[in-house]
């Protein structure tokens, strides 16, 4: 609730002709960077992208003193927009917000910059104002498919999933070779708890991309909500085979072995998983190991 608050705040300063600065001054003397994990209160930083956040929600003009080129009447809508770029080159998304903005208000149907605006959005976790652009970008592009993996992703962020489902299939549509769309529609089904779904598509992506690590885990995470430990079995041993220093793998391979009643083999499992750091695996060797 308190970032929210500041990015409302921060939104109607800007509306209100107050310099981006004076705001974060406003807000840095009333927090601190202490952890916050424990805490009511948000840290300093997080307060301070809030504040981001809403005051270029607004269209505030944020812009500080830096090496661009000094902003004129006489710029262009390409110039603003291949400055954004630079901007954008450089991790400096809120000025390249400005830009994307500056050349938006001369040419409201520019859709280069209404995607590249969204990408900066989404870089600074504005997924809502990310989407907004992105929906724009689609009326005017309703065949690029980059447009629809990257919606994917804001509305992931957002925890839509059956949002970002419908935006990787249309991407799919378009691009059907590309296995990490199908990887990240798996994650989407995985968490609305469409196993058999979910397994589908990390089906599809090892059929793409054989050394794909992360599909024979998540699969094997699927397969053991399923209760299929044979499965998971495998596809944990594959995921060691590809990466034979994976703690975590040997550790939830120990685990189904010792579901299946093979506590011998789960042992060796934890042990493993033990001389490779993982805590979780010491305390099972210790509590059931001789």
């Amino acid at each position: 609730m308190e970032l929210e608050a500041d990015e409302f705040a921060a939104f109607v300063m800007a509306k209100l002709g107050a310099p981006l600065n004076q705001v974060e001054s406003a807000i840095s003397l009333i927090s601190n960077d202490k952890d916050d994990s424990y805490s009511t209160h948000p840290s300093r930083g997080k307060r301070l992208n809030a504040v981001r956040i809403g005051y270029n929600k607004a269209g505030g003009n944020s812009r500080q003193n830096n090496d661009y080129v000094v902003d004129n009447s006489t710029m262009s809508v390409e110039q603003y927009y291949n400055r954004g770029i630079q901007k954008r080159d450089s991790q400096d998304y809120y000025g390249a917000i400005e830009d994307y903005n500056a050349a938006l208000r001369i040419k409201p149907d520019y859709a280069n910059a209404l995607f590249q605006r969204a990408y900066a959005k989404d870089k600074l976790n504005d997924y809502s104002g990310a989407i907004a652009d992105i929906d724009k970008y689609i009326e005017l592009e309703p065949d690029d498919a980059d447009a629809y993996f990257n919606r994917g992703h804001s509305k992931t962020k957002l925890k839509d999933y059956y949002g970002a489902i419908a935006d990787y299939t249309k991407y799919i549509e378009l691009e059907p070779d590309d296995a990490v769309a199908y990887y990240n529609r798996g994650v989407s089904k995985g968490n609305l708890k469409d196993y058999y779904g979910a397994i589908a598509d990390y089906s599809k992506v090892i059929e793409l991309k054989p050394d794909y690590t992360n599909a024979y885990y998540n699969r094997g995470i699927v397969k053991n909500n399923l209760k299929d430990y044979y499965g998971a079995i495998a596809d944990y041993s594959k995921v060691i085979e590809l990466e034979p220093d994976d703690a975590d793998a040997y550790y939830n391979r120990g685990v189904l072995k010792n579901n299946l009643g093979d506590l011998n083999g789960a042992c060796v499992d934890w042990r493993k998983a033990a001389s490779l750091g993982n805590s979780s695996s010491a305390e099972w060797v210790k509590n059931n190991c001789n």
